[in-house]
């Protein structure tokens, strides 16, 4: 039997819906419904693709938890079905396709197969200023990401999950969690920045 990846308090409420508690069923929803839901609005942007997404989650979830084998936590197992929720609301609608970010692009010189490290988005002050003071145009310049990309960054960054952890609930490599991530940080920096400036009256 493969060794148990869920946490003890999640163990336990598997366990007590499988023997068909109501109370269980209540209290995963208690858990992690706004979680799923916030997920859903940064992803698609619209509070009712959100509803949608966070009710398609959880009927899937109840729908299938009673064969679930909790080789993974019972969260990244959730987001696993939210994330593929999300990309099955964006290609209903057809109208945000998905591109690669060019590296060149955004950074001349570094190339996409060299070797970098990611840039670290919670120790810069500056971003942090930004964070605080332009809460709006960091939305949306999130929402501008191509959906790939916004995934990663919002599993990532918001949500904080692992680079496997992410891997996992995307089915990508653990390689392409960090090339992704590092490429849309180098673009929300440059979209960020380049507002930011703007917004600076000249002398």
């Amino acid at each position: 039997m493969s060794q148990r990846a869920t946490t003890d308090e999640e163990h336990r409420l598997i366990e007590r819906f499988k023997q068909g508690s109501p109370d269980a069923m209540e209290e995963i929803v208690d858990l992690y419904e706004e979680g799923l839901y916030n997920f859903g609005l940064r992803m698609c942007g619209q509070r009712e693709d959100a509803e949608d997404i966070i009710q398609d989650t959880l009927l899937s979830a109840f729908r299938y938890l009673k064969d679930f084998r909790e080789e993974t936590r019972l969260k990244n197992w959730l987001y696993k079905i939210a994330a593929n929720a999300c990309f099955r609301k964006r290609r209903k609608k057809k109208c945000e396709p998905d591109y690669e970010l060019s590296l060149e692009d955004l950074v001349p010189g570094e190339g996409a197969a060299g070797r970098y490290d990611i840039p670290d988005w919670t120790e810069d002050p500056s971003v942090n200023l930004l964070r605080s003071e332009l809460k709006e145009v960091i939305e949306e310049a999130v929402h501008s990401l191509p959906p790939i990309y916004r995934m990663v960054f919002n599993l990532r960054d918001v949500e904080e999950f692992s680079t496997e952890e992410t891997a996992d609930i995307m089915d990508i490599t653990p390689q392409a969690v960090k090339t992704r991530l590092h490429r849309a940080r180098l673009y929300l920096r440059e979209k960020i920045t380049e507002r930011y400036r703007k917004d600076v009256p000249h002398a």
